[in-house]
């Protein structure tokens, strides 16, 4: 597999998807639903959590853009009318909290609250008029939360995490899972945007604060995650650029070259064109130029190896913060996988008896390639409820643009066009077909393979304990072996040896069907 198909996951996490998941445990369902709200300095957003706790889904999701942080360097106040407009939103939030029964929500506010000499009287009036306490964060803390927020989505990774709101950019170091130093400074766009002598100074600027941070941070050049609107804009920008097919922002990588070149497309662009093909608001895009000034001398100072885009931030970085440690170390891909079974699979459990099942067909792959078809195991069955004519490509879609942790973009195709495959033999024709260069050839193949045998797999039984057969594969000898135990012989029909077949041609083995009396019969 490429380098990007081996996931950050601990060597233990991984290792037994199927023993008791955690998503039911006492310790954890208060997670079951947890409201976070974040007042930055561009932007105020409530996101309520649901689903399973360590990889959780996005029950609501609304943001208002305030610019709460707009004239602050000038005025060292609040931007009155962004006040009005957060102070509305958090109102509205709060009372969208208490009708869903999870009031009260956890508040936090960054850099234009905590700069402000207004600050703490807006925090006044939002107790007064919500009863909401809201938490103003420094700078370290910040970058501390948002840190977690990544290692949500990727346990066990390491690097830089580089978080830019509207009026800060904060830096925060991971290693195997937990966070380091945290850094702070003022190389927020608002704050930018006011600077006297234009984008000369700004860059004179940003390399003078940028020098310093790596200073305090030390030699950082494994990858650097990026977090926050307007890097997210930047990269659906790049996106754009080179054509990239997964609109997918999570773990989207970029290298430094690429955000070099994408830099220089936005500084000879025309905005308001660019922002309307790119699909970004008039309020973020005023910003993404001088966002591009700075991430640009950010990668020339730091030289990082390769840049991940997280749509895990601060929010996240809350939710993180409660979670125990037990759950923390849960890969969140099989965590969620288990949740959705258990929620939506005509038989709950079976997705450990199809794993046990086919194995032996991977029984050599490297450990990113066996969770992947673990995930697969426990996915296979959850979109039943499509119309059999449409099952491969909501399998594919879903697993492709769901809100899964843990998964890069070549991941995320591998799994989609294996739980395909699941559904029909043939990939090509589909309205996904410029997506599956993202992986390999031989990938491309290993999906198929998987997908099939799951595909065949389920026909045979769908018992969750039942264990009927078994696979025997030779790969040196190109033979494939299924040995049935007698009882299994009714089930074993003429479509389900055709599937069969199929499997076969995939892996260009022979086939051989063996029939054996179960112990009990011997």
């Amino acid at each position: 597999m490429s380098d990007d198909m081996i996931p950050d996951i601990p060597a233990g996490a991984a290792n037994n998807p199927f023993g008791r998941p955690l998503f039911n445990d006492p310790s954890v369902r208060k997670l079951a639903r947890v409201g976070v709200v974040d007042i930055g300095s561009n932007s105020v957003r409530m996101v309520i959590f649901d689903g399973a706790a360590r990889s959780p889904a996005y029950f609501y999701n609304e943001k208002v853009m305030c610019a709460l942080g707009a004239g602050i360097s000038d005025t060292g106040r609040l931007n009155p009318e962004g006040r009005v407009r957060a102070l509305a939103a958090v109102a509205r939030f709060e009372a969208i909290a208490q009708s869903l029964g999870i009031s009260p929500l956890t508040a936090v506010a960054t850099a234009a609250v905590r700069d402000a000499n207004d600050g703490p009287d807006f925090c006044a009036d939002v107790l007064r008029e919500t009863g909401l306490m809201v938490h103003v964060i420094d700078g370290p803390e910040e970058a501390r939360l948002s840190a977690q927020g990544v290692l949500l989505g990727w346990p066990g990774s390491y690097g830089l995490v580089c978080d830019i709101g509207g009026a800060s950019m904060e830096l925060a170091e991971i290693r195997d899972g937990h966070v380091g130093k945290c850094v702070t400074s003022s190389l927020g766009p608002l704050k930018l945007q006011s600077m006297k002598g234009g984008a000369k100074a700004r860059k004179a600027y940003a390399k003078e604060v940028i020098a310093d941070l790596q200073n305090q941070m030390g030699e950082q050049k494994d990858r650097l995650f990026l977090v926050g609107g307007s890097w997210r804009a930047i990269a659906r920008i790049d996106m754009h650029r080179r054509g990239y097919p997964l609109q997918v922002l999570h773990e989207y990588r970029m290298t430094p070259k690429s955000v070099r070149e994408t830099v220089k497309y936005i500084a000879k662009s025309d905005i308001e064109e660019l922002r309307s093909t790119c699909g970004i608001s008039s309020a973020r895009m005023v910003l993404v130029p001088i966002a591009s000034e700075v991430l640009k001398v950010l990668i020339n100072r730091f030289k990082p190896k390769d840049i991940a885009i997280s749509s895990y931030g601060i929010r996240e970085g809350m939710l993180y913060e409660q979670m125990p440690q037990k759950l923390r170390d849960r890969d969140p891909l099989i965590e969620s996988a288990r949740f959705s079974e258990s929620k939506d699979a005509r038989t709950p459990g079976f997705g450990k008896t199809l794993y046990d099942f086919i194995m032996p067909l991977f029984k050599s792959a490297p450990p990113a390639t066996k969770r992947l078809v673990k995930a697969a195991s426990l996915l296979h069955d959850v979109s039943w409820r499509a119309h059999p004519d449409f099952r491969a490509e909501v399998c594919f879609d879903n697993s492709t643009r769901a809100n899964l942790g843990g998964l890069s973009h070549s991941e995320r195709i591998f799994l989609g066009l294996a739980l395909m495959h699941r559904y029909r033999n043939k990939r090509e024709g589909t309205r996904f077909d410029d997506l599956f260069d993202l992986l390999a050839p031989e990938q491309q193949i290993q999906a198929e393979i998987l997908g099939k045998a799951m595909r065949f797999g389920a026909m045979l039984w769908m018992e969750k304990d039942a264990q009927f057969g078994e696979f025997r594969w030779y790969p040196k000898k190109k033979i494939l072996e299924l040995r049935l135990h007698t009882s299994a012989r009714p089930l074993f029909s003429e479509v389900a040896e055709a599937r069969l077949k199929s499997l076969a041609g995939s892996l260009s083995a022979d086939l051989k069907v063996k029939f054996t009396k179960p112990s009990t019969e011997a």
